[in-house]
């Protein structure tokens, strides 16, 4: 599969019940479904897309806006992200973070964050993060997960704690 075959668009209704079964199997162990559901349906201004494979859903990220502190300053939280089992190392995660960070660029998002695999997302050019904050404790063993990337020229430094929307405050969202 070239990445020329791989298609990313914004999602719609109608990709619900390929969504639904997306989390199902990328993600058997964990329901991220009831996190994806209340952003599409209650967050303004989040970016979600989905990519097509030969017209047949592949996969699905989010970035949802997020403040910092007490401060104006706009990052963007990545996840979740899910990629059709028999399509993951293909290219099709990489298409959605790409198709995203673009999209991103030309808006007010200076920032975008992850908790995450370092090993995947450091291809992408994510670092660990210290100067923002999670909205909950991590565990010792996933502070090496939260990471960021800067978007564009603009890398001043940002501090504070995050504030996400309400979907994502649910300290599960944030441990093992």
């Amino acid at each position: 599969m070239s990445a020329d075959s791989i298609e990313v668009r914004a999602t719609v209704a109608g990709d619900t019940p390929d969504l639904e079964a997306l989390y199902e199997a990328a993600f058997p162990e964990e329901n991220l479904l009831p996190l994806v559901g209340r952003l599409l349906r209650e967050e303004p201004g989040i970016l979600s897309l989905t990519a097509t494979v030969a017209g047949r859903l592949a996969g699905h990220i989010v970035f949802t806006p997020c403040g910092v502190g007490h401060s104006d300053d706009c990052v963007a939280l990545l996840g979740p992200l899910a990629v059709t089992p028999s399509l993951q190392r293909r290219g099709v995660g990489r298409a959605l973070i790409q198709a995203g960070f673009e999209q991103l660029a030309h808006g007010n998002v200076r920032r975008v964050l992850v908790l995450g695999d370092p090993a995947y997302y450091g291809r992408f050019g994510f670092l660990a993060e210290s100067s923002i904050l999670p909205p909950y404790d991590l565990p010792a063993a996933w502070a090496v997960a939260w990471q960021s990337i800067a978007l564009g020229a603009d890398v001043a430094r940002i501090e504070g704690k995050l504030r996400p929307p309400a979907a994502w405050l649910q300290a599960a969202l944030w441990a093992p």
